[in-house]
């Protein structure tokens, strides 16, 4: 058994945390200085830690680590570190640093796998500017549209010219980086972002499936006249219209939920035009995250609550921007996490991940599991997100061991 390395493991947490906007920590979004500057500090990590470097045409960060059989293929394991405005230190970051923590510990201890691993950042997992998610991951699966990498932040920079600002290749994005078969297998240790584990006093949660995502564009448009001299019976107002389309987002998930499958709506986005205080609004524009545990449900949810908005004489339209299926974990993989926290005598359960992951788009790759450790009532994504030194080095056991297993069977 290799040792992790604790205390270097927590060390590492604290100082990636700490590349962050000062006034809205912890804010590292993707494209931006706080996040190159996090990248170049990680990169010499990997290199200190005996992997070799690369930056793929995603600008994905690879570090890699030959293995003893020759033409095997990698077994691969990261997560993000990119976050939400005023997000928070562990999510996607346990799980770039805990892997490194294993490769590191395989260099000290001068342990060879039979497979190379991999060890990877994905470039901006979080919603970014941009209006896509998963960036790096999707690109790597092939998931990444022509439509996507021509997408504009609020700046009028397309997603393909901030892919080349960092150092990726969009021209190669046309075809899978991987393909199925690539990876060996993929392992990514996340916090849980929910009240699993932690009701449960359970260290180690093993992921069976994760919710498939879809967000969607929508805009409601009217008319903008003066708030003081356009009577109420003669408005074209957009944002009240929006008003009704929110709130059937919220009835109609309510109503589908459990039965029989998970599903969460939420307008989370909204920009209104004019935007002042003495304006009717002539247009709103917002965008919808979808979650379900049914990929039916992702269809059909655009159609049903087009139905449900009457909106009279306002426009309202639905357009797609991203979608994400359900994604079943592999059962070997799950085994395997399974195992190796009983080995390391680490209670666990199973779950469901209520969340997206870079996983999603590596299982288009090879087997895909997600070990999921426990945070602070189950808060994530706001700066008081938070798990334990114990929870995060727990966590990093069950991947080094897992990893150390699958390379023997796989």
């Amino acid at each position: 058994m290799i040792e992790i390395d604790r205390e270097r493991l927590w060390r590492d947490i604290e100082t990636l945390a700490g590349f962050t906007r000062p006034d809205t920590p912890w804010t590292r979004r993707a494209f931006s200085p706080e996040y190159d500057t996090a990248r170049r500090w990680l990169k010499a990590a990997f290199v200190e830690a005996g992997l070799a470097v690369e930056l793929d045409a995603a600008a994905n960060i690879i570090g890699r680590r030959a293995g003893s059989e020759p033409g095997l293929p990698p077994l691969v394991t990261g997560s993000h570190t990119d976050t939400v405005p005023a997000g928070g230190r562990f999510d996607g970051i346990a799980g770039v640093l805990a892997s490194l923590a294993f490769a590191r510990a395989l260099e000290a201890s001068g342990t060879t796998l039979r497979h190379p691993l991999e060890v990877i950042d994905f470039l901006s997992e979080e919603p970014s500017d941009f209006g896509v998610s998963s960036i790096g991951s999707r690109a790597f699966a092939g998931k990444l549209s022509a439509e996507q990498l021509a997408m504009t932040d609020p700046s009028g920079e397309t997603l393909a010219a901030a892919i080349a600002r960092v150092g990726g290749a969009p021209a190669a994005l046309a075809e899978p980086l991987r393909r199925m078969g690539d990876t060996a297998a993929y392992v990514e240790l996340h916090i849980e972002q929910g009240r699993v584990l932690e009701r449960a006093a359970l260290p180690i949660g093993v992921v069976d499936h994760i919710v498939g995502i879809r967000r969607l564009s929508l805009v409601v448009t009217g008319r903008a006249d003066h708030a003081g001299a356009t009577p109420m019976d003669a408005r074209f107002d957009a944002l009240a219209g929006a008003a009704k389309v929110i709130t059937a987002v919220e009835t109609l998930a309510n109503a589908m939920n459990g039965k029989p499958h998970y599903v969460v709506a939420t307008v989370g986005k909204i920009s209104v035009s004019p935007n002042a205080a003495n304006a009717v609004a002539g247009r709103v524009e917002m965008i919808l995250d979808l979650r379900a545990g049914s990929n039916d449900v992702l269809t059909d949810f655009p159609e049903l609550l087009m139905t449900r908005c009457d909106l009279g004489a306002l426009g309202f339209e639905i357009a797609p921007i991203s979608t994400a299926p359900v994604t079943d974990c592999a059962p070997e993989v799950m085994a395997a996490i399974a195992a190796a926290a009983d080995r390391l005598g680490l209670g666990h359960r199973t779950l469901t991940s209520g969340a997206g992951h870079d996983a999603v788009n590596a299982a288009f790759t090879g087997p895909t599991g997600m070990i999921f450790i426990p945070c602070r009532e189950g808060r994530s994504h706001v700066p008081e997100e938070w798990s334990t030194p114990e929870q995060l080095y727990d966590g990093a056991r069950v991947l080094a061991e897992t990893l150390l297993a699958l390379d023997q069977s796989l």
